[in-house]
């Protein structure tokens, strides 16, 4: 029986991550997730748990991921692929902690990197964020545009693209980044101070909560489901592409107002719609140029808003 690839996915059992590990088993791929269990689950991956194509190493990217991998390598042969999610996700607490943000986000992407260029990986595919542009006065975001962050995970973000691009041009390490805008679907972990307004919005307005708004509302977002968001990842992880930045969105925006009420609605308007105070670090306006995505991943989100929602409500 010949030998399955092997792809690794960092952060594999995160939101994101393990929808990407059930897309890999299901293409018949040998799966190595590597995760600190800081915000990821075992069971976002207990669908696979009996599988021996899928393995499960508890480890801190920030720290280097050589010794994880040896012992899986030396039985199953080499990484193929690397999915590179994990990371430190909040804007609120880079701010508050820039040096963890640093250690993890960008020292993560540079232990990677290294792996793979010390053992001939064929691709890396990157979870960049629409962070990385600041606050932009044309509208859709183009990935050419000057990029000014506002926040150091803004900044990190755009140091392990840097970093990416090095590799490519240097070391002959194919790369991709994706540019990945406001991700949402089921798995998105409510409770945790990370999470998507999305989650949050659904877990409160199921229980019939109040919704909470920071600043008037009018602030919008690039939606995109986690399904669509997959799929280019997949894409960005195949042959081609090197050097690629590509955003991933939907093209569209929808204010966090609209969005609070379509949720509200969706469960029976039982919610009540407040205002606070708006968070230092948010970023205003947000809509993908999706045009890369489509033309040189094949990738157009075909989701719609309400379908997501009501997907993630199930």
């Amino acid at each position: 029986m010949p030998a399955l690839p092997i792809v690794v996915v960092t952060g594999g059992a995160g939101f994101i991550g393990s929808h990407t590990v059930d897309r890999l088993m299901e293409s018949g791929h040998r799966v190595v997730v590597l995760d600190n269990f800081s915000t990821g689950k075992r069971a976002n991956l207990a669908r696979w748990a009996d599988n021996p194509a899928l393995h499960v190493v508890t480890c801190d990217v920030a720290h280097g991921i050589f010794a994880a991998l040896a012992p899986i390598t030396k039985q199953h042969g080499p990484v193929e692929r690397i999915v590179h999610l994990a990371a430190q996700v909040s804007v609120v607490a880079s701010i508050a902690n820039p040096l963890v943000d640093m250690q993890v986000n960008y020292g993560g992407t540079l232990h990677v990197m290294e792996y793979a260029r010390a053992t001939g990986v064929k691709k890396v595919a990157f979870a960049s964020s629409a962070a990385v542009y600041g606050d932009v006065t044309e509208l859709p975001v183009r990935e050419d545009i000057h990029c000014q962050p506002i926040s150091p995970y803004g900044n990190h973000k755009l140091a392990s693209e840097l970093a990416l691009d090095y590799y490519a041009s240097v070391h002959n390490v194919p790369t991709t980044a994706l540019r990945f805008f406001n991700v949402y679907g089921p798995r998105q972990d409510p409770s945790s101070p990370y999470s998507g307004v999305i989650s949050i919005f659904t877990d409160r307005a199921r229980a019939g909560k109040t919704l909470t708004i920071f600043g008037d509302g009018s602030q919008t977002r690039d939606f995109v489901y986690v399904g669509d968001v997959v799929r280019a990842i997949l894409a960005a992880a195949g042959d081609g592409n090197s050097r690629l930045i590509a955003n991933v969105g939907t093209g569209g925006e929808t204010s966090v107002l609209e969005l609070a009420r379509a949720v509200n609605e969706l469960c029976g308007n039982r919610s009540t719609i407040e205002h606070a105070p708006s968070r230092a670090g948010e970023i205003l306006k947000s809509r993908a140029r999706v045009d890369r995505l489509r033309d040189q991943l094949g990738v157009v989100a075909q989701t719609a808003l309400h379908d997501g929602l009501k997907a993630t409500l199930a």
